[in-house]
């Protein structure tokens, strides 16, 4: 059995008692605390082996706390917790120390599993140097999805390990290899970017690489390539599967040597820079046709992060929404809403062309009706009568082949149990995509089309009383709170 002290701070005395619980029995000694003065006291009597904390503790933010604790005691690991589940707080937990970051809820099995980490782990863990924080988020959204890219982040943006973020076009791969480089130790340094994409073939070496006089038709003078520009600071390479061969060729002698040399050149340059890759290619596949060199791949592919597409996270949507409306204010047009009608209609579209679809249709409301809260009607004249829609039952699942509605899958009568109408509804998922296959996550998603009506049910039976409900289906009313805001149910009110 392991063994060690753990101090736990959160003002929530259910959470409290759930983690005492969950570490004595994996062999933890436990104190516990709902406020950050009696947390800091402990620290300073030299009390604990870990702490455990929430970020908002009714007396003071963990995060302004965290930084005293590092400096008493540098050894000291802390698992941050929050609810407020956004990019900057996983950044603000790893730029102040923190081991690591869990979002409300959790998992017992995976913090325990951390603690024992942490506890293992014979060298302290070193500060991050402060970053300052750039207004505005460079990543929105709450989903399971986006909270586990936050955490992988926040774990990368002290590292010089290369990413190789795939994603279809329109899910923000840019943006993510740009909060890489804007909130790691390479900030201070020049973020550059190309698109293999949209640069003619016979000319990316000389892009990348740069050229000497003389060295082919028309090169005039010496010019300096993308490696010498972003010298100190980050390359980003998007669309990497477009690259020739004969380039991919030169990249690798790059990762592997860590020099290259200008085309029409003799000597070896050597360079300092971050690789961030993109592509929305499978290429593995190009590997297989011969269009992509393996060992490149692995050398790109060091620390893999998919982005999803936006289908299989709508619960998102509102969040990138409101978002949206305000950059376009910021803009000079005037600031929108959306109600609760136009905001189900754009849950259940089902977004080809992701997040960058969504950021103009935002913009097009915002510039071009007098209105100040957009209905459905505009949405719906914006997007089509015959717009690619999802379940209307269900807001938040996978769309793009994901689950259809009863009725698609063939009509269910009450007289059939539930086991046999999700069997039913599934085989005419499969069916509708003949030989192949529906897209991943489909267990997540049919989880959460059952979520959906069954949280609303209960809610129902208990006239919108989450403490009630929250009993009924035998849930945390935490998680239950999380769930209602993630799903976008809507609340009624309960009779005084």
């Amino acid at each position: 059995m392991p063994g060690g002290h753990i101090l736990v701070a959160d003002d929530d005395a259910a959470i409290r008692t759930v983690l005492s619980q969950a570490l004595a029995r994996a062999g933890y000694e436990v104190r516990v605390t709902g406020t950050a003065a009696t947390l800091w006291r402990w620290v300073q009597a030299g009390e604990g082996d870990l702490v455990i904390t929430d970020v908002v503790m009714p007396d003071e933010n963990a995060f302004e706390l965290l930084p005293r604790i590092k400096k008493l005691r540098p050894e000291l690991p802390i698992i941050v917790m929050s609810a407020q589940n956004t990019f900057m707080t996983a950044i603000k937990a790893s730029e102040r120390g923190a081991y690591d970051y869990l979002p409300k809820p959790f998992d017992l099995k995976e913090l325990v599993a951390i603690v024992g980490r942490a506890m293992s782990e014979p060298k302290a863990r070193v500060d991050r140097p402060k970053v300052e924080e750039i207004e505005g988020m460079p990543l929105v959204g709450r989903s399971p999805a986006m909270q586990e890219i936050y955490r992988t982040l926040a774990r990368l943006m002290q590292t010089d390990l290369t990413v190789m973020v795939t994603g279809e076009s329109g899910t923000g791969k840019e943006l993510v290899a740009r909060a890489l480089h804007d909130y790691g130790k390479r900030r201070s340094g020049p973020f550059v970017a190309i698109n293999m994409a949209a640069i003619p073939r016979d000319l990316i070496e000389s892009e990348l690489f740069g050229h000497e006089k003389g060295a082919f038709t028309g090169a005039n003078a010496r010019s300096a390539g993308r490696f010498e520009q972003a010298e100190g600071g980050t390359l980003f390479l998007d669309e990497i599967g477009d690259m020739p061969m004969e380039a991919q060729t030169r990249l690798l002698r790059v990762l592997q040597q860590g020099e290259y040399t200008t085309v029409g050149g003799r000597t070896a340059i050597k360079t300092n820079v971050r690789i961030v890759a993109a592509t929305n290619k499978d290429l593995r596949i190009l590997i297989q046709q011969g269009l992509f060199r393996e060992d490149l791949f692995f050398r790109l592919n060091v620390v893999p992060l998919r982005l999803p597409p936006l289908r299989e996270r709508t619960e998102d949507v509102p969040d990138l929404a409101r978002h949206f409306f305000k950059l376009a204010a910021a803009e000079g047009l005037p600031l929108k809403h959306m109600d609760q009608g136009a905001m189900d209609r754009m849950k259940r579209y089902r977004w080809p062309g992701n997040i960058r679809e969504l950021e103009n249709l935002i913009r097009r409301l915002a510039a071009l009706y007098p209105q100040e809260v957009i209905g459905e009607g505009l949405v719906e004249a914006e997007l089509g009568s015959d717009a690619p829609v999802m379940s209307p039952r269900v807001s938040t699942n996978g769309g793009g082949g994901g689950l259809q509605s009863a009725s698609a899958a063939g009509s269910i009568g009450d007289d059939v149990n539930l086991s046999v109408a999700v069997e039913r509804h599934l085989s005419g998922l499969f069916k509708a995509h003949g030989d192949g296959l529906p897209p991943p996550g489909l267990y997540h998603r049919v989880l959460r089309e059952l979520e959906y009506p069954l949280i609303t049910a209960a809610l129902a039976a208990t006239r919108g009383n989450q403490i009630k409900a929250a009993e009924l289906l035998g849930l945390n009313r935490n998680t239950l709170r999380k769930k209602v805001r993630d799903l976008d149910i809507r609340l009624m009110r309960s009779p005084r």
